[in-house]
């Protein structure tokens, strides 16, 4: 039976480096990527109920691509920033502990091995190994003691992640009316759909469904946000 990865030493070394050097951003890009485009498009369909003008509709959606965007990658940046400096703040405080009640400290890494398994002079040696390098010491008591990320979180990169995904994905919805498509807001309706669907489908990757049924519920939320937007658009229809 074929397994989803290998195990060789370089495979496993690979493998969790990647997984160290993921801060969130699979989750910000495809956060990033259906926000973009249910907002988009929902002001198109909102827009085009109303019966306004394609000049209207291209002017909307471009301006909330681009603030909404930056809206989003401003808040994300502040988020992690905030994390950030949380997981600074406490680093200082864990080192202090070291430095002045060491022993006390080694008692609460001995209770996070306990309650890992570890037992008998398994875990003693355990705790030894690990206090000989502070770094690796404190990384450790950060996720276990506060449950927060064993890397440093990078806030710029996360608001650039989100910001692309936003626009990338935003854009679709206003590019059969930008390159002047004949009946644009139908073509929207496609070039969304495909959208959503693509987004959950490549998100099945890291979930259990399938790609169709995760394609399918993106694509489902997506639709309902536009049904939404075109309804409330067609109670200002003239």
């Amino acid at each position: 039976m074929a397994l989803e990865h290998g195990h060789s030493m370089e495979e496993i070394a690979a493998r969790l480096d990647q997984q160290n050097n993921d801060s969130g951003r699979l989750r910000d890009a495809i956060f990033g990527g259906i926000d973009g485009t249910v907002t988009t498009f929902a002001i198109v369909a909102g827009v085009q109920g109303a019966g306004l003008s394609t000049g209207i509709v291209v002017a909307l959606g471009l301006a909330n691509v681009l603030a909404d965007g930056f809206s989003m990658a401003a808040g994300n940046f502040s988020g992690t920033k905030a994390l950030a400096d949380d997981r600074r703040r406490l680093w200082a405080v864990e080192e202090r502990h070291i430095a002045v009640n060491r022993q006390g400290e080694l008692d609460e890494l001995d209770q996070i091995l306990a309650r890992k398994g570890l037992r008998g002079q398994v875990r003693q040696d355990a705790g030894i190994m690990i206090s000989e390098d502070k770094e690796q010491w404190i990384s450790l008591m950060l996720a276990e003691e506060y449950g927060l990320p064993i890397t440093d979180p990078r806030p710029i990169q996360a608001a650039f992640v989100i910001f692309g995904a936003f626009v990338a994905a935003g854009m679709l919805p206003l590019l059969p009316y930008l390159i002047g498509l004949p009946d644009a807001f139908s073509w929207s309706v496609v070039t969304s759909a495909a959208c959503f669907f693509g987004i959950g489908a490549a998100k099945s990757r890291w979930s259990l469904a399938p790609w169709w049924k995760s394609g399918l519920e993106t694509l489902l939320i997506g639709g309902l946000a536009a049904v939404l937007a075109f309804a409330v658009g067609r109670m200002f229809h003239p």
